[in-house]
Parts: C-alpha cells; structure tokens; sequence
C-alpha cells in the first residue's frame, strides 16, 4: 500500500492539525520535485558529497566494535595462591581457571578469587588490554561491566543532544564538532592511567562518535532524492560490517609494539584516521535541504548557484522561477524547530513511537538470540573469534537480504515482513524448546540435548539476522518519514532507544546472566506489540521527504480503498420512488407492515435480495396500503 501524503497548502489535514510554521512559498518546500531537478537533480556534487558520507563509515565500525577487543574477558591460571591457605603452593599450583566472565576463580572445591597472583591471556589478536594490564577480574570485575556501560550511554546521550543541536544549528556545524571532539578524547583513551579515566574517556567518545554518525546519516539522506535513498544508506551498512570484519587483523596488527601496551597502540589506530575528516570543514557544505526548510534564504541561493555550477547547470536561463521566488524571500528571518514541537502533532509523534519501540525491540532481542547461540559448556573465551565472525557472517547476510526484501515489499513491507520473522524465531526458541525436552526421546538424553542445540543454534541465528534487518530499517525508515526541521532529533530518538536495547546486554553480563530467559520473554512480547503498530505507518518509498512539521503530519497510512473507489460501497439503484411522497396520511400505519417486510428480507441472501427481493416487498406493501 502507497503512502498518500497531500500538499500542505492544498488540502488541509483533516484531523484538525494546525501548522506552526508559516506558510510556505510554492517552489521552494518542494526539494525533491522542484529544487533539486533545476540544479541538475542528483548530479556530480551530490554524488562526490555522498561518497564523502561513505568513507568515515569504515572508522566508525572501528571505534562501536573496539570492546570486544579492549574489554576482552582473558583466559586465566593462577600462579600464587593465597599464603594462607596451606594447600596451595607456588611452586605446583592447582588447575584454578576464570570463568570465562572473569567474576570468579573456581576450582573443584568452589573457592572463589583465592589467588594472590594469576597468568592471564588473550586470544582476541592482544597480548594485553585494559582487562589484563589493571587485572579487572574478580572483585573488579564489575569495572569492565562500568567500561562497557560509559561508552553506549555516552552514545545514547550523544544521539539526544546532538540530534536537537543539528536541526537548530545544522548538519555541518555537528559534523565538525563531533570530529574535532572524537580526536581529543579518542587519542586521550589511548593516555589513561587507570580503568576510572578509561571510561570516562570512553563516554565522551561514544558521546562524539554519536553525534558524527548522526550528521552524516543525515546529510546523506537530504542529499539524495527518493530513488537514491536506500542504495546510498546500505552502502554504508556494508562498509560498517567491513570495518567489523577487519577489526581482528587490525587487532593483531597492533601486538607486541614496542614501548607500548597493545591495547593503546589498537585505540590509536581506529581514532587517527578521523584526521582525515578535518578538510570537512571546507569541502562539506551544509544541508541545502535544511537551510530552505528553516528559511535560511540568503545562504540557500549562494549554495544553489555553487551547486549548479558544480553540476553544469546554467541558471540565468532556469525557467521554473525557483530562484525569482528565492529573491522574493530574501528578507524573511530564519526559523528553527525543535523536536518537542512533535509532541503538539497527531499522527508525527505515533509514527516516531512506534519506531523507538521497533529500535529498542530489534537490539534488545538480538543480544538475546546471540546469547542462547553460544555453547554453555564452552568456555566464552575459547569461542571469541568464532562468536565474533559468526555475528559479522550474519550481519553481511542480513545487508545482503534487505536489498531485495525492500525493492520487492517496501520500506513498511520489508520491516513487517522481518518483525514476523523474529516474532516466530523467539516464540518457537522459547516455546518449541521445551516441548521437545517434555514429549519427546525421554529415554534417551544425550539425543534429546543434542537435538535442542541444534535447534536453538537455528532459531537463534535466524532470530540474530532477522532483528538485525528490524534495527536497519527502523532508523532508515525514520529518517524518511521525519520532517527536515526535527530530522536530526527525530532521528536521535530512534537510534537512543536503538542504544538501550544494546545496552541491555552488558546488564545481563553484569548479573551473569541472572534473569535472561525474563528478558527475552518481555522482548519477545514487544514484537508481537510491534507488529500490530506497524500496520500503522505510511510507506515511505519513492515519495519526496516531509520538510515541515505540516508535511510530516499528512504523510501517514493510505486507506485501503484508493479514493474514489467508496462510491462502490453503495450499490446504484434507477428505481423511482416518487410515489413514496404520494402516500395519504392516513395510511403511514402501514409502515409497519414495510418495516416487517424489511426484516425478512435481511435473511435473505443478499445478492437475491437487491435483484428481485426489494421490489416484490415494496410492491406487496403499496398494494396493502392501496
């Protein structure tokens, strides 16, 4: 089903919305269908811009997959007992291990952390990082938990605030921002001298590392018009899962530096190619898109005219008058929107919900398919790589899928489509399970264990590609329905609720798991939820961007039946019934006999009933009364 979203100015929204901006000139709101054709539509610049919103995506992949590296639980053998305990030499100590979440030492007998020296080692690439150099196990356990945390709610914030500062200030002002702040605290995790400096370090990159990744989703999505959208934004999914896969020889790379710890010389590595992005600051314009949907009139021309020029476009000649109306708006002031304004809308804020609640659902869940993934009985650390590229493998595949899956169903369709694929894949994990360990090979365990591995190995890894897909297209999705004056909060809210949903994971990693099979319940509950929700959303695809709170209120859900298709609803009739009014008074005691008549005749099929029924009634009642 089309999305059907009326001019603003043409046809006011019939739910009683009330534009809180002006009214717009006639030309200029219309980005994609007039603007952007007289300067040549998705021309040379356009393309050299978007390519430039490519190359950072792989640095960024770098920097959101470092702490499966930095913050690697290490295998560990203990080397000193403690002194007290008499049955522990140093000399023969006992096969004590961690337990792979690096809470404990255990051994046969159950003693926990009685160990005064223990060997630790790596099998992430590094011979050392930040759990091994501050011996974070134990009793400090909980700090790498605390590591984890800083740099998602550093993200999470960073999605909030610079959201908001986007469409108040800019697209370009943020971008620069985020950069020139990601090398300061980026290259000064490298410098920390304990795990307290590194996470808060660690926040304020996540909080800049948000805000870049933002900018640039953003500025990518207004430079390209409706057909481009899509193409343009999974070329950087794939590029991020390039930098997912890469991370492991980049880790390797980076062991045994001399007069350096590994783990520094890795976060080195992944923040210094942001050096790149200071020519930004000149080669990057700003969003034209955002500058004439907020009135910047004066910069807007300037820009047209370099624009064209880029394009080889000749203007003097242009004949839709986009730039006499432009002169004509020359001396209107600015205007700038905040996201709150959303919540005075009706149908804007439902749409923005729902999709928080899809971001939130399709991350949480999937840390829930990854975890009923891993063996139980492996050690965690033993399967580090094979988890890792196992994740990676899946995301490739999901990219891959969702190329075709939204050029075949939509944008809504697609989403829809892979919500009931993760639906099914949790509820049978959950429910299919344990029906097969109640009634089926009771007599033989060994087989029944194996068989729900098997099984749950592929709920999960379907589960695990399917949210993926759900958490892809979500923020795509927002992003296109989103009006260009609160694009960037609305776009912050989605991918804030997309890092609460990631943030669950160190939770559960932080009570050892205590409560997961709840978790995954209540998340599997939530796509049922969203399932229903998503029947409400507009199909965004091939349709030009909402620029004003006014365009992003009429862009919603299209009826079922095309307009002018309601008429079909009541059957014609030629009849006349104009000796109805011939009727004497004193016979309208006989209506009761019609209405009676009436009554049978609904049991009657109704097919018969408009042929022949209604006139053999009538004619019986009018010969009554005659």
């Amino acid at each position: 089903m089309a999305a059907g979203r009326p001019e603003a100015h043409d046809h006011p929204p019939e739910n009683g919305f009330t534009s809180l901006e002006h009214a717009a000139p006639r030309l200029l709101p219309h980005m994609d269908a007039s603007v952007l054709p007289v300067l040549g539509g998705f021309g040379r610049h356009q393309k050299q811009l978007v390519v430039l919103t490519w190359i950072p995506a792989l640095f960024i992949g770098f920097s959101q997959f470092s702490d499966y590296f930095l913050l690697a639980q290490p295998n560990g053998t203990c080397v000193q007992p403690l002194a007290n305990d008499t049955n522990w030499t140093v000399a023969s100590p006992p096969a004590i291990q961690l337990n792979g979440t690096g809470q404990g030492l255990v051994d046969g007998s159950g003693a926990l952390c009685a160990c005064k020296e223990w060997k630790l080692e790596l099998q992430t690439g590094l011979s050392q990082n930040v759990v091994t150099k501050w011996k974070l196990v134990c009793d400090s356990a909980w700090k790498v938990h605390t590591a984890k945390f800083s740099l998602l709610v550093g993200s999470i914030c960073g999605y909030l605030v610079m959201g908001v500062m986007a469409d108040w200030f800019g697209r370009h002002p943020v971008l620069i921002l985020s950069v020139l702040f990601m090398l300061v605290f980026g290259l000064s995790v490298a410098f920390s001298v304990n795990v307290t400096m590194f996470s808060t370090l660690r926040f304020f990159e996540g909080f800049c590392l948000a805000g870049l990744a933002l900018s640039l989703y953003v500025l990518r999505i207004e430079l390209c018009l409706p057909a481009w959208r899509f193409s343009a934004t999974m070329v950087t999914s794939f590029l991020m899962v390039a930098g997912q896969l890469l991370m492991p020889g980049v880790a390797a790379l980076c062991r045994s530096w001399p007069d350096r710890d590994d783990w520094q010389v890795l976060q080195i590595v992944i923040i210094s190619p942001f050096v790149l992005m200071l020519p930004y600051v000149w080669i990057f314009p700003e969003s034209l898109r955002w500058l004439l949907a907020t009135q910047h009139y004066r910069r807007s021309k300037a820009m047209m005219l370099r624009v064209a020029k880029k394009n080889q476009v000749d203007m003097t000649t242009e004949p839709s008058g986009v730039l006499a109306e432009l002169e004509q708006e020359l001396h209107k002031k600015p205007q700038r929107t905040c996201i709150v304004k959303m919540m005075s809308t009706r149908n804007l804020w439902k749409n923005i919900v729902v999709l928080c609640v899809n971001s939130l659902t399709g991350y949480g869940i999937h840390h829930c398919f990854a975890r009923s993934m891993m063996d139980p009985e492996a050690q965690p650390t033993a399967l580090c790589h094979a988890d890792y590229y196992t994740m990676a493998g899946i995301a490739v595949a999901t990219c891959l899928a969702l190329c075709p899956a939204v050029a075949l169903m939509g944008r809504r369709g697609g989403l829809l489509t892979f919500m009931i694929i993760t639906a099914l894949a949790s509820l049978l994990q959950l429910g299919l399970l344990n029906l097969i360990g109640k009634y089926s090979l009771r007599h033989d365990t060994v087989l029944r264990d194996t068989l729900n591995r098997k099984f749950s190995v592929a709920f999960s890894i379907i589960g695990m590609f399917s949210s993926h897909a759900v958490s892809t297209l979500s923020i795509f999705f927002c992003a296109e329905i989103t009006p260009t004056v609160i694009r960037g909060g609305g776009l912050g809210l989605v991918l804030a609720s997309a890092g609460f949903g990631m943030l669950t994971a160190p939770i559960m990693e932080l009570h050892n798991q205590k409560g997961y099979f709840l978790h995954h319940v209540i998340f599997a509950c939530c796509t049922l939820l969203c399932i229903i929700c998503l029947l409400l959303l507009p199909e965004p695809r091939g349709h030009p961007l909402p620029e004003s709170l006014a365009d992003g209120e009429t862009f919603t859900r299209q009826t079922l039946l095309h307009p002018g298709e309601q008429h079909l609803l009541l059957a014609k009739c030629d009849r006349d019934y104009s000796r109805v009014h011939d009727t004497p008074l004193h016979l309208t005691t006989t209506g009761s006999a019609t209405v009676a008549a009436a009554t049978a005749l609904a049991a009657v099929p109704a097919s018969y009933a408009l042929a022949t029924g209604g006139e053999v009634i009538g004619n019986r009642a009018i010969a009554n009364g005659v």
